[in-house]
């Protein structure tokens, strides 16, 4: 059953364009947007949130909430810089809610917030005296003490420090469990997106371009612009495969290429190449061979390799199977 519905929802931010948003999301439903910086995640979530005027419905629960003012709507906004309120400590910030609208259970609430997020010692403390990763704890129990159904996180692992990312998002799936969450999270990070996500939607130049599970959509571009963004390698014509298809290009990954100096591969897929270059790296190769007109990108351990393609301009033969080809529209 879906909670939240956008129904092409549009508008001008500044000078950016919010272009025809139609998107479906679940009750219950970790849903990430995914996008690089200025495509309009953010701006998308403060439109949800009743932050942005724009054209076009925002159906909450069934009911159109569109024109309704944002703290009216049970939707909690954890912004990237978090936003704490600098002259309020940290139990007055968690408790903000509590002057513009009544909190059911408010003490068992605020009491299992502090325990769960371990807030217990900061109580007292200043907002200019925390870490970044305690001003996010302290955000999100605002959040969260607000008792939202929905809960939109900005870019929350961002100024985190790359050590503590696994296990704060092993937190918010937790928190989405936990306190019986909708989450949309904005992101570009494709492995937390992957580890995150019940269903993906990739957002370009204000645009939806593709939505899906998080394996449909990081696996199985719908197009080269999303192709492109995912960082896919080995984008070529299909035709270049003889192969009968609705797809234009397919996408071959650089790890499920095998490479030979004899021409005995048993693969779908042979091609007689010339090395352009070989590249060490920490644990493996970069391999690039030139099929024709067309440069592919190989990636071998430095077990498969033991000095075989040194040699630039030298012929090799490489192969993959039909069933590791991503199609591309």
């Amino acid at each position: 059953m879906s909670i939240l519905e956008l129904k092409n929802l549009s508008g001008k931010i500044g000078n950016f364009f919010l272009d025809n948003i139609n998107l479906e999301i679940l009750n219950n439903e970790y849903f990430v947007l995914l996008g690089q910086s200025g495509s309009g995640k953010t701006k998308l979530l403060e439109s949800i949130a009743g932050l942005n005027k724009c054209s076009g419905e925002i159906i909450f629960e069934k009911k159109n909430i569109t024109n309704i003012r944002s703290e009216k709507r049970e939707i909690a906004f954890v912004y990237q810089d978090f936003a704490l309120f600098p002259t309020l400590n940290v139990a007055q910030n968690i408790k903000f809610s509590n002057r513009y609208k009544k909190i059911k259970n408010e003490h068992e609430l605020y009491d299992d917030l502090i325990s769960f997020l371990k807030l217990e010692k900061l109580l007292d403390r200043d907002i200019k005296d925390l870490s970044g990763g305690e001003k996010q704890r302290v955000a999100i129990a605002r959040a969260l003490y607000s008792r939202p159904k929905i809960l939109l996180l900005d870019e929350p692992l961002s100024a985190i420090d790359p050590t503590f990312k696994s296990s704060i998002m092993k937190s918010l799936k937790e928190i989405h469990k936990r306190y019986d969450l909708t989450t949309i999270h904005v992101t570009h990070n494709f492995r937390e997106a992957s580890h995150l996500a019940d269903k993906i939607a990739i957002i370009i130049d204000g645009k939806i371009v593709q939505v899906g599970t998080s394996n449909d959509v990081l696996t199985h571009p719908k197009n080269m612009d999303v192709a492109k963004f995912l960082g896919f390698k080995n984008i070529f014509p299909i035709s270049m495969l003889e192969l009968i298809s609705d797809s234009k290009f397919y996408s071959i990954d650089p790890s499920v290429i095998y490479v030979s100096q004899e021409n005995n591969l048993n693969n779908d897929y042979v091609f007689e190449g010339i090395v352009d270059e070989c590249i060490g790296i920490v644990d493996h190769y970069k391999l690039f061979v030139r099929v024709n007109e067309y440069q592919f990108f190989i990636k071998i351990s430095k077990r498969e390799y033991l000095g075989s393609f040194e040699e630039s301009q030298s012929q090799v033969f490489i192969g993959f199977n039909k069933n590791d080809i991503g199609f591309i529209q």
